[in-house]
């Protein structure tokens, strides 16, 4: 096999693991390629291409990380992953691991780990690294990656996300909901929605917000019944989507430019968080974006006309 064919063999994997290391498409993708030119730049040819490709790449996404971490401090408002529509690794063996690790709320809970940390745990506990590929991977002695991995397994318990197990449940849920939300039948979304859920925007200052982080079924399906059927008179569509793994919804303009992307965390048979990403740096990877600015206006003058 030549060097291409079995980089490309393992390209989904790799991409996989720094995307949830860095929670950004884009810098995974850089991530990969770099990985690419260190693996063809090399004279010779390691034992296992995966062990050495997978090391190659979680290095380089650590080293990212750490810079990104300073910029996400100086973040303007909630910071949120860029969403992913679909993963391209697949392991029937992993695939609970792989689906709870790429959802945004695990991705967001991963953030209060140290980069070295998030590493070793993913790639323990997600993609089923031995200790010896760890260790080798972060620079670290085996010992000192199992006291990583118990670090950040105690941080993760504490806040680990729970979703609805039914598939087919949640997304039926989730049709009833973007039907309420059509319709703008607010007592209709507010009977989907858990008592406390939260809704809460991601624009990073580049983008108008739908509404300031809200909190309530009452406030949010009150909000949501009044924004969406606006938004439908101004020609901006939705199409259902997955994102990050869990029921959401890709929001379009009149040329059918990304406009800005829904998800939804659903449990015990209610939506219990929703995010909105609207920041046009974390939606290109998805097609040509919408101008929100010019969008906002359009629904002011709506909302003027009544």
């Amino acid at each position: 096999m030549s060097k291409v064919d079995e980089f490309e063999e393992l390209r989904p994997l790799l991409f996989s693991i720094a995307y949830r290391i860095l929670g950004s498409v884009s810098e995974a993708e850089d991530a990969v390629q770099e990985t690419w030119l260190r693996f063809d730049g090399s004279a010779t040819r390691p034992t296992s291409a995966k062990a050495f490709l997978s090391a190659v790449v979680t290095r380089i996404s650590i080293d990212v990380l750490r810079s990104a971490r300073v910029r996400r401090e100086q973040y303007v408002g909630p910071w949120f992953p860029e969403p992913l529509l679909s993963d391209p690794y697949e392991d029937p063996a992993r695939s609970v691991e792989l689906a709870d690790s790429v959802s945004i709320a695990a991705l967001l809970l991963l953030e209060r780990l140290t980069p070295l940390e998030r590493a070793v745990f993913l790639m323990r506990e997600v993609f089923a690294f031995g200790f010896d590929e760890i260790a080798g991977a972060v620079g670290r002695s085996e010992a000192a990656c199992r006291q990583l991995l118990v670090r950040a397994r105690r941080h993760m318990e504490a806040g680990r996300p729970r979703f609805e197990a039914d598939r087919e449940e949640r997304q039926k849920l989730a049709a009833r909901f973007f039907d309420a939300l059509k319709d703008g039948d607010v007592v209709g979304l507010r009977d989907l929605l858990a008592a406390d859920v939260q809704l809460v925007g991601d624009g990073g200052g580049k983008a108008p917000q739908l509404a300031k982080a809200l909190v309530g079924a009452e406030r949010v399906a009150r909000v949501l019944s009044t924004v969406f059927p606006l938004l439908s008179r101004i020609d901006v569509t939705f199409e259902p989507q997955e994102v990050n793994g869990q029921p959401g919804a890709i929001f379009r303009d009149r040329d059918g430019k990304v406009l800005h992307i829904l998800a939804l965390d659903v449990l015990d048979g209610q939506i219990q968080t929703i995010r909105t990403i609207l920041n046009p740096d974390k939606l290109g990877h998805v097609g040509p974006v919408a101008d929100a600015w010019a969008i906002d206006r359009e629904l002011k003058r709506e909302r003027r006309r009544g």
